[in-house]
């Protein structure tokens, strides 16, 4: 049964790659907390491991197969994702030392607070750009990096909460923001995978390591790639044709669900 709703979970994980830019983190975050309940308090940080190894494969395929056209946009932002890759790393070093339960809900207030800022503030439901045709997106300041880097890996949410918001209010369309989510995404998440790959398991009660290779499970993440990857090469050749505005309020409408899902299952 658990096998199945993993399966599940990974298509609605590669739909939100493409859709949202999201590689895997606020969709994948509960469900392998609800996997791997088994380890208790660790649950969550096993959840953002694996998290973070499924947003690299993700966000590594969905870039791959992202038009050259679309990708232009990031030219010239060589800092910034060596920025993102170092704050990946720091963030992954910090959830080794972090309580499991600050990183639980540590990742529901980062989640509610975005999901107000995208409803209350100005420049997401309607951004600059088109409002101002004539006046072409700006770039992210590279210096962004770090900091965002550190605290999408330390959560286990990939890049995209942070900077599809950002990318909208520098006046990109939906469309372009969740395409350009994904190398931003992969730029922070592989350094993090490598070290929650190279972290000790946790152990159950007994003492016996529960099916972990490091802090990740290899189960959990395959059956979530198996699900989400045929997903990603369809919709990338065929992309659904989305009014920019209903685009956007689904990206709000996902948060809102992940707010509520993994306060639910708080330790």
């Amino acid at each position: 049964m658990d096998l199945l709703v993993l399966l599940g979970v990974g298509l609605l994980t590669g739909t939100t790659t493409v859709l949202f830019g999201f590689g895997g983190g606020f969709v994948t975050v509960p469900v392998v907390v609800w996997a791997d309940s088994a380890l208790g308090g660790e649950a969550t940080r096993a959840a953002v491991a694996t998290s973070v190894v499924v947003m690299v494969v993700n966000a590594g395929f969905a870039t791959a197969v992202t038009p050259r056209r679309t990708l232009a946009a990031l030219r010239g932002g060589g800092p910034l994702l060596l920025l993102l890759a170092a704050g990946g790393a720091a963030g992954a070093f910090a959830t080794r030392l972090a309580p499991p339960a600050l990183t639980h809900w540590a990742f529901v207030a980062y989640t509610a607070v975005t999901l107000a800022d995208v409803l209350l503030r100005p420049g997401f439901l309607r951004p600059r750009g088109q409002a101002a045709s004539s006046v072409p997106p700006r770039a992210l300041p590279a210096l962004v990096g770090a900091p965002v880097g550190a605290l999408a890996a330390f959560l286990g949410v990939g890049g995209s909460v942070m900077t599809v918001p950002a990318m909208r209010r520098a006046g990109h369309p939906m469309r372009v923001a969740a395409a350009l989510a994904n190398p931003l995404t992969l730029a922070l998440s592989l350094p993090a995978a490598t070290v929650h790959l190279a972290t000790a398991a946790p152990a159950v009660a007994d003492g016996t390591p529960v099916g972990l290779v490091g802090l990740v499970d290899l189960r959990a993440a395959t059956a979530l790639l198996l699900g989400a990857l045929p997903v990603i090469a369809l919709l990338r050749r065929h992309p659904p044709h989305i009014p920019d505005r209903v685009h956007a309020w689904a990206y709000a409408g996902l948060l809102g669900v992940v707010v509520a899902a993994m306060a639910l299952s708080g330790p």
